[in-house]
Formats: C-alpha cells, structure tokens, sequence
C-alpha cells in the first residue's frame, strides 16, 4: 500500500524527520514503520510519542490508521492481561518486544525508560517541546537507535531544529500526494477553502513559513505565550465579542466570535475561537451559547454595519448583558495597542487557534482584507484592557 517516500530509508540516520500535509499518509507510515521494527526485532522496546493521551486513543494507537488496525491478531502476546493494554497504554507482542505509549503533556514519564526506536506524532504540535528532549535521552538501546518523526510543520523552534539536525533525512509532503485515498468532495472543498493562504501552504502543503515582514503580530510571540486550560489563573471578566458579517450568503465573510477573558493577574486569556458562517439568527445564538458556556460578563458587538440591528437580534435571544462598540479608528490604530500586548506576553492562547493565528501573523498595514476573527479578538481585548471590572473610588 505504501508509496515510496513512505517506505523507512535506508543508511546511517538518526531521525527520519516526514514534514507533510494533513491527510498524506503520516499516521499510517509511523504505525508501520513501528509494527516492522518492533516484530523484526525481538526483545526491542518501542516509544511512541503524542501530543496527548487522547491522541494515543484516537490516532496512534486505536486509530483508523493506528497500530492496532493493522497488527495482526497473532502477533499479540497471548495471555490474560497481557497484548494491548488502554490503561497502561502498551501493546505486548509475542516475540516480547514492547511498544509503550506516551502523551508530550507528561515530559517526566520520559525519565527513565530507555528505547531502541521511536515515533514521534505531530510533534510541532507538542505543548512540552522539551518531552522531545527527554525522549532522546532514553533513546539509546541497540547498534543504532533510530526516531521517526511524522508532523505537519510549523514555524517553531523544535521544527526548525530538527531540519538543521546532524543525521537526520527529510521526508516532504502534501495533502494531493495522497489524493487516490482522500475523498474528492473533501480534497476539492480544501482546495477552495485554503489554497493560496498561509494556513493551507502550511496544513496542506507543509510549508515552514517565516514571518511576514512588517506584520504586528509574529509567530513567537503567540507560541511563546501558550498556554493549557490548566494553567489558568482566577478569571475576573469574561467577553463574547462579535464582529458581525454584513450579509448571510454562501459568499459572505464569516462573523467573528471570540470568548476571552482578563485574569487577576491583569493578563489576557484568549479562550474559544467560534468563527462561523451563518444567518444573523445563527451567529446570535452561538453567541449567547457561549455567554452561558464561560459564564460570561457581557456580549459586545461591533456595529458599524448592522448598527441597532445587532443588539436587536442578539436580545431576541436572551436578554443578556450587551455592548455596542463603533470603529471610530481605522483597522491599524485598533489593532497596534492589541499586539503591543502580544508582545509584552500578556496575551495568551489557552490552545492552538490556527485560523485566528493564521490571521493575526498575516496582518499588514497594507492588508486589504477584513479578518473577521483578528477583529473580535482586538474588541474583546480592548474591551478587556480598558475596563477591569473593578470599582474605581474618588474621594473628593
């Protein structure tokens, strides 16, 4: 089944590093690439490394392209408790090789365990960069320990290391490699959708791209700032901001719908990225869906196109706290003070927006499009900046 630039190389490599696109073949190369090893190799131990638990789950492991799909039953080591085990997320073989599953979230659970091989999934999209430093110091079993590496790039340090890594050969992709196992209607939806942005050249294409000269916001001081839903601070306010589209057709821009919030520590939280193409009645609704969801302080809107028409359709809904905000500025005087909370690391993405992200490292001053989800993000964290929901006292 496998194309030629899926099959292992052959040489003195340390890690096989495959930069491709959404859909290529990445999952199913690393879960072969694991199953050969592992039964060729009796005795071996194999890691496999996600970015979550859940992933082992629903990708590496349990997937549709995973481990188990294609292992033979056989060649599970018989017995009670033993051949795969979910809790502990190992699968036995009957030769005694291990292959142990674990989640770039935990990089201590890497201290410890030593490895003959490795394969590493979606590693640009580890919160734990430095799990993948943990990993090599347990790889080093065998003649010649060797890690697969299968991951859509991104523009982050760990990525850009490992391209210029000593022994490592790269493997590039798109998703249209792939295109005799992917349904048509999708690829051709895809195609439409991305083709020609900076997120499809990177999702489909797997392109690493640089920052965009003279743009306000770069990707490391997005990435740099990420944080986990864990990790948050006691909330003090919380907006849902929308910036409405004009009309509802299949044509038509989307409505921004961001949900962020200001912490007790007078730092920025961005929380849910709801963009979505749909009626006026649509949109409303999801906004004050998220309202109720983060128990929210208020909506706010912009309404230089809908003007009352917005507040009026929002409260046909619910009846739920609302502002109206009005650009008075142009797009670039809003938008600056916003990134200047970027880059003081202020501002931060509880996970992985890519499209808002995608939108915001792209934004120029000569940019002519309207970014639907940078502007409710600039109205939500203007909102949020400017008002800190605590009493202000004057003694006079």
């Amino acid at each position: 089944m496998a194309r030629p630039e899926q099959i292992t190389p052959v040489g003195d490599w340390n890690v096989w590093l495959i930069l491709a696109g959404r859909g290529w073949g990445k999952t199913m190369t690393g879960a072969f690439d694991t199953m050969i090893y592992a039964l060729n190799n009796p005795e071996s131990r194999v890691a496999v490394v996600v970015p979550t638990f859940g992933d082992l789950r629903r990708v590496a492991f349990g997937g549709v392209s995973g481990i188990l799909k294609w292992l033979p039953d056989e060649c599970l080591l018989k017995g009670r408790g033993q051949g795969y085990s979910s809790s502990a997320q190992e699968i036995r073989l009957y030769n005694g090789s291990l292959i142990q599953g674990f989640a770039a979230t935990e990089p201590e659970r890497l201290r410890g365990p030593q490895f003959h091989r490795a394969w590493c999934d979606e590693v640009a999209a580890w919160f734990y960069p430095e799990a993948f430093d943990q990993l090599m110091f347990g790889l080093r079993l065998g003649e010649n320990p060797q890690c697969v590496i299968t991951t859509t790039p991104k523009p982050n340090e760990l990525t850009r290391s490992l391209i210029k890594r000593t022994g490592t050969v790269v493997t590039r992709g798109s998703t249209f490699d792939n295109a005799a196992n992917l349904a048509p209607a999708a690829l051709q939806q895809l195609k439409e959708k991305y083709d020609g942005t900076r997120l499809g050249r990177q999702e489909l294409y797997a392109e690493v791209l640089d920052d965009i000269e003279g743009a306000l916001w770069s990707w490391s001081m997005i990435e740099g700032s990420r944080l986990s839903d864990q990790n948050l601070p006691e909330l003090q306010r919380i907006v849902v901001a929308l910036d409405p589209a004009v009309t509802s057709g299949d044509d038509s821009d989307e409505t921004g719908i961001i949900v962020a919030a200001r912490g007790e520590n007078d730092e920025f939280y961005v929380l849910e990225d709801a963009t979505m193409k749909a009626s006026p009645d649509g949109w409303a609704r999801k906004a004050v869906e998220l309202y109720h969801k983060y128990n929210a302080d208020r909506i706010i809107a912009e309404v230089n196109n809908g003007g009352d028409l917005v507040e009026r359709v929002v409260r046909t809904i619910e009846r739920v706290p609302y502002s109206a905000v009005r650009a008075s500025r142009g797009k670039l005087v809003r938008a600056e003070p916003i990134a200047a909370l970027y880059e003081q690391r202020k501002v931060h993405h509880v996970k992985e927006f890519k499209e808002l992200e995608d939108q915001l490292i792209s934004y120029t001053p000569t940019s002519k499009s309207s970014p639907d989800r940078l502007d409710a993000l600039v109205w939500a964290l203007t909102e949020l900046s400017q008002r800190s929901g605590k009493p202000s006292w004057r003694i006079s």
